[in-house]
């Protein structure tokens, strides 16, 4: 199914009153570094704490009173699975959240404390075959992390928002796992902003929807070993992936080292807690993966929902 910028101005109807509309952030720094002028999107300050709300809410705000009554269920990493679960709760919908045993023990905590019936499976299960199953044994109405239109079009209102705040935008960075993010930015900003080139980052270990951009063919990844949890899925989605090859313009990586040098530099030059996944996109930038002198450049940080124990060994070993 296509999703239009008119999707999206619609999904931004349905959110404006729910969803916070997140501040543009500069920073004097990251420009003197870039040369470029950098506009950030900190969807770390959303509610929920990344912009995977955004989708959640426009899903399930449109299903049915009878679907609203008996329930959705949703697979996820963590970040999905907080939004439905918070989404859930504000539109009195339950919900039933299918998370990984080795998920961030911060996001399974937030998805419980929405509210939310969480379901953990192992390393040798397949997370979308038990949501199925859930969704037919008990009628629940399936809301996938990123391949759906409606969550699709609700990912793109960051990009709207960003470029009517911001202005017109050169480049335009913005993370990718699944795509939602991508494709819905992507659409927003070629219809906003048709000069804009945008581009797509995701870790070096999950290159799948790099080596689709490249190749015009779908590829995929089996459990990537990145700390860009969050960009952990196996592919682009039958929605996402024809949406990334119409309005994406290029697909970059980077390597996990480079990503938790670049999370650590956003916490201690800009004062924002960005989780890995988050700070893809601002990687790349700072990561001079693209030559961004002189240009006016748009990079959304995904989320913030970091494990600080975690991020905290990390640190101490970086000591």
């Amino acid at each position: 199914m296509e999703v239009t910028f008119d999707d999206i101005a619609r999904a931004h109807q349905r959110i404006r009153d729910h969803a916070h509309r997140t501040p543009v952030l500069t920073s004097a720094t990251v420009d003197a570094l870039t040369g470029a002028r950098v506009f950030f999107k900190p969807e770390n300050l959303q509610r929920m704490g990344a912009f995977k709300f955004r989708g959640a809410y426009n899903a399930l705000s449109q299903l049915l009173p009878e679907e609203k009554r008996r329930g959705v269920v949703a697979f996820s990493s963590g970040n999905h699975a907080q939004a439905v679960a918070l989404a859930g709760k504000l539109l009195q919908v339950p919900a039933v959240i299918v998370m990984p045993e080795d998920a961030p023990a911060v996001k399974v905590v937030a998805t419980r404390g929405y509210g939310a019936e969480v379901v953990l499976y192992g390393k040798n299960q397949d997370r979308e075959e038990l949501a199925r199953r859930i969704s037919s044994e008990r009628g629940l109405a399936l809301i996938p992390p990123f391949d759906h239109p409606h969550v699709v079009a609700g990912q793109g209102t960051a990009a709207k928002e960003l470029i009517e705040d911001a202005g017109p935008l050169d480049v335009l960075l913005a993370p990718c796992g699944g795509g939602g993010l991508l494709s819905g930015c992507a659409v927003a900003a070629k219809h906003l902003n048709p000069d804009c080139r945008v581009i797509g980052v995701e870790p070096a270990a999950g290159d799948d929807a790099t080596r689709s951009f490249k190749t015009r063919t779908l590829q995929t990844v089996k459990d990537p070993d990145t700390i860009a949890d969050g960009a952990r899925t196996p592919s682009l989605g039958k929605i996402t992936y024809p949406l990334v090859m119409r309005y994406v313009d290029d697909m970059l990586t980077v390597t996990d080292g480079e990503l938790l040098k670049a999370m650590f530099y956003l916490w201690e030059r800009m004062k924002i807690v960005v989780e890995p996944t988050g700070a893809l996109a601002a990687c790349a930038l700072l990561e001079k993966k693209i030559d961004a002198r002189g240009r006016r450049v748009g990079v959304v940080l995904s989320g913030g929902n970091v494990d600080l124990a975690w991020a905290a060994g990390k640190l101490i070993r970086k000591g």
